[in-house]
C-alpha cells in the first residue's frame, strides 16, 4: 500500500530528467554534499543507516566515479562535510557529525580526495553549504571557489537529497539569479548521485521529535523541489572531449 501511494504521488509530481553532457569547453565544478560517515556508513552514528542501503550505496559509487573523472581532468571539486560543535546542535535531529569525530569525515571510498590538489574541503555547521561557507570576515569559501575557478556549470551530488542538497541548491540558484556567482550559469543535480535516509512511520511513532521520512518519496520530493527552483535534474552525466578541427 505504501509503495503504491508513493508511485501515485511521484506520478502526480513527475520530474523531467535530462541526459547531461559536459564538454571540455565549459568550466565545470563538482560539489559533494555531506558524503560522510555520519550519514552514509552503516552504524556510524545517530543519523547513519542501520543496515546496508541501496540508494546510499549507489550515491557513493556514482559520486566516487564522478570525483575520479574530475580529478583526472584536474577540474575543481568542493566537498562539504557536516561538522557540528557539541553545543550547537540542529533541532529536531539528534546529535550527529560532531567536529573531530569520524562521523564528520568523508566515507572510506572518498578519503583519497583529501590529498588531491584540485579539491577544496569545507566543514560546515548547518544544513546549507552556501550559508555554511561564510567566514568571520564576511567572505564566502563557496563563492570564492566559483569565481576563482570561473565555474559555469555546477554538478551537485550527495546527501540528503531533500535536506542539505536541496538547501544548498536553492541558495546557490538564488545567489546566481542575483548575480552574486558570475560566471555560473547552470546547476545540475545528478539524481543517482544523491540519496536521503529512510525513517518509516512505524519507527517514527516511537521516536520523539522526528517525523516519518520515506526514503524513495523524499528523494523524489527533493529532486522535484530543486527542479522547481531552476536546477537541471540529470538521470545520467557524461563527458565529451572536443574534437580537434
Amino acid at each position: 500500500m505504501v509503495l503504491k501511494t508513493i508511485e501515485i504521488l511521484k506520478n502526480e509530481i513527475a520530474i523531467e530528467e535530462e541526459s547531461v553532457i559536459i564538454t571540455e569547453d565549459v568550466k565545470a565544478g563538482l560539489v559533494l554534499v555531506d558524503i560522510i560517515n555520519g550519514f552514509c556508513t552503516v552504524g556510524a552514528g545517530n543519523l547513519a543507516p542501520r543496515e546496508p542501503n541501496r540508494q546510499i550505496s549507489e550515491m557513493i559509487d556514482e559520486s566516487t566515479r564522478l570525483a575520479r573523472l574530475f580529478c583526472d581532468k584536474k577540474w575543481p571539486i568542493l566537498a562539504f562535510l557536516d561538522s557540528h560543535h557539541p553545543d550547537k546542535l540542529e533541532h529536531p535531529y539528534p546529535p550527529h557529525c560532531i567536529t573531530g569525530t569520524d562521523e564528520s569525515n568523508l566515507v572510506p571510498a572518498l578519503r583519497w580526495l583529501e590529498k588531491e590538489q584540485n579539491v577544496t574541503i569545507r566543514r560546515k555547521d548547518c544544513y546549507d553549504g552556501y550559508i555554511g561557507s561564510f567566514q568571520e570576515d564576511g567572505s564566502n569559501v563557496f563563492v570564492d571557489w566559483v569565481k576563482n575557478n570561473k565555474i559555469q556549470t555546477l554538478l551537485v551530488v550527495g546527501a540528503c537529497t531533500d535536506i542539505c542538497v536541496l538547501d544548498f541548491v536553492c541558495s546557490t540558484l538564488s545567489a546566481r539569479n542575483r548575480g552574486f556567482l558570475d560566471p555560473l550559469e547552470e546547476v545540475v543535480v545528478y539524481s543517482q548521485g544523491c540519496a536521503t535516509f529512510d525513517f518509516p512511520a512505524s519507527m517514527a511513532r516511537n521516536t520523539k521529535d522526528i517525523s516519518p521520512h520515506p526514503q524513495e518519496l523524499m528523494h523524489h520530493v527533493g529532486l522535484y523541489m530543486a527542479k522547481e527552483r531552476g536546477a537541471k535534474i540529470a538521470r545520467e552525466v557524461s563527458f565529451n572531449s572536443l574534437k580537434k578541427p
